[in-house]
């Protein structure tokens, strides 16, 4: 819709009518203020005629178009929120063996950790709006299931697929760590993050985790990790899982330390959903700023169409069109 940026200046308009009222007229032997229009401008008054009407006509119509031009008319669109803003964020999700257990209820109801993972994960993603954000898996290797997108639902859909044992029944945390440096070494700086989650130690994979560590630190990998699990291990009705089952806290929290991002135990679904409210604290989501609203500038058309009105007042004053 069409909006004037200054329309006070539209006060202007009476000015020529006033200025004629008002001012004195000329004393005798001294010059007489003089216009640059021809004599038939000069002498009509504005808003009136001469004999033939067309000039005064013409420089009226001048100074109408070029007060609005000095209002500055513009179009102004509808509102539009610019873009966010996010972070390059992968999840990488330990698959292994021991995310079987079943030692995590959600709303009532007992689950394995793998399930638990993935109904909290869900939720955290659908508000990392403006975030792009990849899903990897980990278990015995380590491997990219969804590259960076801003297609949440779709992360989602892929996510309800992933089932215990899909990347081998071992942990390879240190492959886990390097994949991420590497799908994420040509992003921005500041926004690379890995929020990595396992309830083992490193038990396979090429990659040590230190090694992996130190990788992440020359490239600037912020790391989160989140132990999953009970106390004890992976236990299931009584029974351990083997090795794997053990959460290596310390190199967790190493990790998560030397990178500047944090580790979090998470012992329940409920202490796993607290994590993920916290993580959002750490790396807010940055919103969209105020809505702006598109504007396009009008005044070179009134200005254009005074020149053009003034002109033809100059032309039709010097042919004297209407005179006897």
């Amino acid at each position: 819709m069409p909006e004037l940026t200054w329309p006070w200046l539209l006060l202007l308009l009476p000015a020529p009518w006033l200025a004629a009222r008002l001012l004195p007229p000329a004393v005798a032997g001294l010059p007489a203020v003089r216009l640059p229009l021809p004599a038939d401008v000069v002498d009509a008054d504005i808003g009136g005629s001469t004999r033939s009407g067309r000039p005064s006509l013409l420089a009226l119509l001048a100074w109408l178009a070029l007060c609005l031009a000095l209002a500055r008319p513009q179009w102004v669109g509808e509102p539009e929120a610019p873009p966010r803003s996010g972070r390059d964020l992968l999840v990488a999700v330990d698959v292994s063996g021991s995310m079987s257990a079943e030692d995590m209820v959600i709303g009532g109801r007992r689950m394995n950790r793998l399930d638990a993972v993935k109904r909290v994960l869900a939720d955290f993603l659908d508000r990392r709006v403006g975030d792009r954000i990849g899903l990897l898996l980990f278990g015995q290797g380590a491997y990219l299931l969804t590259p960076l997108t801003f297609d949440v639902p779709a992360l989602r859909q892929q996510l309800e697929t992933v089932q215990v044992g899909i990347a081998g029944r071992e942990t390879a945390i240190g492959d886990a760590i390097g994949l991420a440096v590497k799908r994420l070494r040509e992003r921005p700086q500041a926004q690379r993050v890995l929020i990595l989650l396992t309830d083992g130690v490193n038990t396979a994979g090429q990659l040590d985790p230190m090694k992996a560590l130190e990788l992440a630190e020359i490239e600037g990998l912020r790391i989160h990790t989140i132990g999953v699990g009970s106390e004890g291990g992976g236990g299931f009705m009584g029974l351990r899982l083997g090795a794997g089952a053990e959460i290596d806290e310390a190199t967790l929290r190493r990790i998560a330390e030397r990178t500047g991002g944090g580790y979090f135990r998470a012992r329940n679904a409920a202490e796993l959903a607290g994590i993920y409210a916290e993580i959002e604290r750490i790396e807010p989501v940055e919103q969209a700023g105020e809505p702006l609203r598109p504007r396009r500038e009008l005044y070179p058309w009134p200005l254009a169409a005074a020149g053009l009105f003034m002109g033809l007042a100059l032309l039709a004053g010097w042919r004297g069109w209407g005179r006897p």
